[in-house]
């Protein structure tokens, strides 16, 4: 298996048609089928069902595909990394980052490093905490920006302030305008919107108080909790820092009296695996 024929298959499995992948590729029908069955035979897998319509990816061609991205990827990293050195850039400072705490800490950060080291380049990646740190692990990012829980055992870390979770809700609906803060119990029975990654967290705190929360909706981030917020199905409950994401005039955020309802945020690299020169200067930002 060479890089030739994963980009190959990525293109048979885009297209689920060889002789469209072949048109892409501008190279004949026949050597690439022929591409194909010597990867399966090297394998010693179906990786695409054929009919004689469309293929369709078997589970082990999804898997396939997945990686063949990334390693693509990593390899068309390395090699611009390798090229702007020889022209003198100091070289690719690359970054995932969750939206409830990147964009709040990052651009302030990348501000001030741009300004002291003009020749690096950004590559910025944004998902949820377990997207991040499946990107650290498979090497696609350096240094990852993430929200606790989570499991730290093969990391470093470097913890950021602890903030609290805070209820956000139509300012129509819900709670009294006046109020600034609530206690747990006043969420008791009321429609909830959350991560899915602050489940546990949330409810076994609901549950310390002794009731069990009214869980209408989960979601994978911040941004579609707040959205979903804005119509009035619920109340959405995030990371304070997560709810200026949305600013909006007709939403407004409490913050949740609870200590036990705590999240932080976290700056992570890879234990046992060494960092460019470049991302080891990034991260002294953070560590005076």
């Amino acid at each position: 298996m060479d890089i030739r024929q994963l980009k190959y298959f990525l293109a048979i499995a885009e297209a689920k048609n060889i002789t469209k992948a072949a048109k892409k590729l501008y190279i004949s029908q026949p050597p690439l089928s022929q591409q194909l069955k010597l990867l399966e035979e090297e394998l010693g897998v179906i990786l695409l069902e054929r009919s004689t319509r469309k293929m369709k990816l078997t589970e082990a061609g999804k898997l396939l595909q997945h990686r063949a991205k990334q390693i693509i990827e990593l390899m068309e990293t390395s090699t611009k990394e390798i090229k702007n050195l020889n022209l003198g850039v100091k070289g690719i400072l690359s970054i995932g980052f969750v939206s409830s705490a990147g964009a709040m800490l990052l651009p302030e950060q990348i501000h001030n490093f741009y300004k002291e080291y003009p020749e690096i380049i950004f590559q910025m990646k944004e998902g949820n905490t377990y997207k991040i740190l499946d990107l650290l692990n498979n090497g696609m990012i350096e240094i990852g920006i993430v929200r606790t829980p989570f499991n730290t055992e093969n990391f470093n870390l470097i913890y950021m302030p602890k903030e609290p979770m805070v209820a956000v809700a139509r300012e129509d609906l819900f709670f009294p305008s006046s109020l600034k803060s609530i206690s747990l119990e006043e969420l008791k029975d009321k429609p909830i919107i959350l991560d899915k990654r602050f489940e546990n967290l949330i409810t076994s705190s609901c549950h310390q108080v002794g009731f069990q929360p009214n869980i209408i909706c989960e979601g994978e981030d911040s941004k579609s909790i707040l959205l979903w917020t804005y119509t009035g199905m619920g109340i959405g409950i995030v990371p304070k820092s997560a709810a200026k994401l949305m600013p909006n005039k007709n939403l407004r955020s409490i913050i949740i009296e609870e200590s036990e309802l705590e999240t932080q945020t976290v700056i992570v690299w890879v234990k046992n695996r060494p960092l460019s020169e470049v991302a080891e200067t990034f991260l002294l930002n953070f560590k005076e």
